[in-house]
């Protein structure tokens, strides 16, 4: 008799817990659901960044079968830093950010890039009020001297690490300027600013530059490309080793094989693919961005 009280009054206690547990609390494989957490350098303008993120969560969810939370960040400082504290489990970094970040997390991966990526660009643009023309090489950069100059983010690898490594290759530097160079935190609010005559030379990532070019949302009778800079290894997916302890040992695989599996022939992630300006998602490996590193190194973004 006591036996058979204690097991009711058991089981009145426990059937408010059940009521309380979310159905969402189960995944479709019956593990515990914990969000897979993506971010990425907000290099471009928030409203741009929320729809394409929006939309790569939905793609992961389905493909990945756990939750997917787009996270935006402030800067891409705060993108390593969420990174390294285990805040963010999936980023999409630029090329300095992501050696930034993966120094600071031992074991996290570069797992892919767009097809872009490993041939990537950054443009030199100009008002067309600072008379400068498109110059034919490298040595040419000396004509931007005294002339005034923003880059984009101060940790933006096509904004300004590569930007500042290549004027210094030609000899120039910062000093040369007209003034302190401007910082304007992304490639929009670049081409903004020089456009608008703020600035007379703008450093960009030439995706930005060819995508609202498509767009028309560049006044092209005011600014100008004067420059494309040699290629260089950039932006990349970067994953955080805790999602095996979360997910299971082969998880990194499966998100990785979800990158590759995009197929520009399904309109849906056609779109996707698309809002990256990519062709395709490829492979990629912490090696690939040595170069990226050491100028970094080079400029003091990485002691």
């Amino acid at each position: 008799m006591i036996k058979k009280f204690l097991f009711f009054g058991i089981l009145v206690f426990m059937l408010p817990l059940a009521a309380c547990s979310s159905p969402s609390s189960q995944t479709s494989t019956g593990g515990s659901e914990e969000a897979l957490i993506v971010g990425a350098i907000p290099d471009q303008d928030p409203e741009e960044l929320q729809r394409k993120y929006q939309q790569l969560a939905t793609y992961l969810e389905q493909k990945l079968g756990v939750p997917v939370e787009y996270k935006p960040v402030t800067d891409y400082a705060a993108a390593v830093t969420a990174f390294k504290v285990g805040d963010l489990d999936l980023v999409w970094f630029g090329g300095l950010t992501g050696v930034q970040a993966r120094l600071q997390v031992p074991g996290a991966e570069a797992i892919a890039q767009r097809d872009v990526d490993q041939q990537f660009h950054s443009l030199f643009i100009a008002h067309k009020s600072s008379e400068l023309t498109p110059l034919n090489d490298i040595s040419e950069l000396q004509k931007l001297k005294d002339k005034t100059l923003t880059f984009g983010s101060e940790s933006s690898t096509s904004g300004r690490l590569m930007p500042q490594y290549f004027l210094k290759q030609a000899g120039v530097t910062l000093e040369d300027f007209k003034g302190e160079p401007g910082f304007s935190g992304d490639h929009d609010k670049t081409i903004k600013l020089v456009e608008a005559g703020t600035y007379q030379v703008g450093a960009v990532n030439e995706k930005v530059w060819e995508k609202r070019v498509q767009e028309n949302a560049i006044n092209l009778d005011q600014v100008e490309v004067i420059w494309r800079t040699p290629a260089y290894y950039d932006y990349h997916w970067v994953i955080h080793p805790q999602v095996k302890e979360q997910y299971g040992a082969d998880f990194v695989q499966k998100v990785q094989e979800a990158f590759m599996s995009l197929d520009p022939n399904v309109p849906e992630e056609k779109e996707i693919l698309d809002l990256f300006s990519a062709g395709q998602f490829i492979t990629t490996q912490n090696s690939n961005y040595s170069q990226i590193e050491e100028v970094g190194r080079e400029i003091g973004k990485i002691k």
